[in-house]
């Protein structure tokens, strides 16, 4: 029976922790498992008065850390004096790398590293639920969980700002699951699952300080055996923070200010493109398809900056279904990212309608009445912004079920 090894990072998190460690508490399962919290921040936050905050917070939490005896823990102290992250190497993602070096160390290659974040919280059978995908399908390496982020009920520019962000992330999963994306996920660092080999072979993950969800799911789903369904999601809080460059926290912030250009709603239109170009793999194998006429390898070829980059892998592979998966090596999750955000920019104007329009596309004209195409999303109140991402968590996770 493999073991659980839960992978926490927290930084100010006193707040926060002990209801997820309290959830831990209350799993209901067969399975075995030991919580890893890894306490972090840079050691300079020592000499900087406006980090004091920070520093006593994560002091108090390590002594309630050692303290507790309601979980197996194993405490990766990177917080206190002299033992914070020098230079460079701070932030999230070196804490994961920290956390994850640790685990495999300890466990055995079968083992399931279930990453959290320090303010996520879960339903009783959520590790059972984990365990048991890995235990049916031995060709699993990694999962994509499910999400739905928490609102405050008191914070109404808060909860807006939630909201909006997380339509955004739906909006974006869903046109990529609808064209039949190999990269259709949506990477949340407390949302990962993954067996511990897979991990190790994919030589663990590259410790950005923002992103690093991304990039590590991206692995997986180029290694293969990636799911992204679930029957229990993950509940991460939503708050504001400014401790990465981009992600939930700052897009939060930018939003509460009524800046959201980087987070757009994406056109369904923006899509076809590479959809039409999943159609015609096959001609494109045959060199039967002509690059300059198709809007998304012009865009990949330009990118990749060579002559014939098809003629190239076409060369390296030895059938059509190696040239598939070389294909979608280069066409990843990055790039469809890129390509979207550049049609995006090259046609600003459909942003406008684009919630109304690919809602009536996706519910066949059966959007309800008060959704305007004339709205932004900053225009609905928190009820209707809740409800529309009701509506497209609903269709994202009948789409996870179908795929995967």
């Amino acid at each position: 029976m493999p073991v659980l090894r839960i992978a926490i990072p927290a930084m100010d998190e006193l707040d926060y922790l002990p209801a997820t460690l309290n959830a831990l508490s209350l799993q209901n399962t067969i399975y075995p498992f030991v919580v890893y919290v890894c306490v972090n921040q840079p050691d300079v936050f020592w000499s900087l008065p406006e980090k004091k905050s920070v520093c006593e917070n994560n002091r108090t939490l390590l002594a309630f850390l050692h303290s507790y005896t309601s979980l197996s823990l194993c405490i990766l102290d990177y917080a206190s004096p002299g033992l914070g992250w020098k230079g460079k190497k701070s932030g999230v993602g070196f804490a994961r790398k920290v956390l994850f070096t640790k685990i495999l160390s300890d466990c055995n290659p079968n083992d399931i590293v279930v990453s959290l974040d320090a303010d996520t919280l879960i339903n009783p059978q959520y590790l059972q639920s984990v365990a048991e995908r890995f235990e049916r399908e031995p060709d699993l390496n990694a999962l994509a969980v499910p999400y739905y982020h928490l609102l405050s009920g008191e914070d109404e520019t808060r909860d807006l700002a939630m909201l909006r962000y997380e339509i955004y992330m739906r909006n974006y999963a869903v046109n990529l699951l609808r064209i039949h994306s190999p990269y259709g996920f949506t990477a949340l660092g407390s949302a990962i699952a993954m067996r511990a080999k897979s991990l190790q072979k994919i030589g663990n993950i590259t410790p950005l300080q923002s992103g690093e969800d991304f990039y590590l799911v991206q692995k997986f789903c180029k290694m293969g055996g990636l799911g992204l369904f679930n029957t229990e999601c993950v509940y991460p809080a939503g708050r504001y923070s400014d401790r990465v460059p981009f992600g939930t926290g700052p897009a939060m912030l930018a939003g509460a200010n009524g800046t959201w250009d980087s987070y757009p709603i994406y056109h369904h239109s923006f899509f076809s493109p590479i959809l039409e170009t999943y159609r015609h793999l096959k001609e494109l194998y045959e060199n039967r398809l002509s690059v300059g006429e198709n809007d998304f390898l012009r865009f990949l070829q330009k990118d990749c900056n060579k002559p014939d980059i098809w003629q190239e892998i076409r060369h390296n592979v030895s059938d059509y279904p190696h040239f598939v998966k070389a294909f979608h090596q280069k066409a990843d999750g990055l790039r469809l990212l890129q390509y979207v955000r550049q049609k995006h920019r090259q046609n600003p104007e459909k942003e406008k309608t684009a919630l109304y329009d690919n809602l009536q596309l996706w519910m066949s004209g059966k959007c309800p009445t008060w959704i305007n195409p004339s709205h932004s999303c900053c225009q609905y109140s928190v009820d209707q912004l809740n409800f529309i991402r009701d509506m497209l968590f609903h269709d994202e996770t009948q789409l996870r079920h179908d795929y995967g």
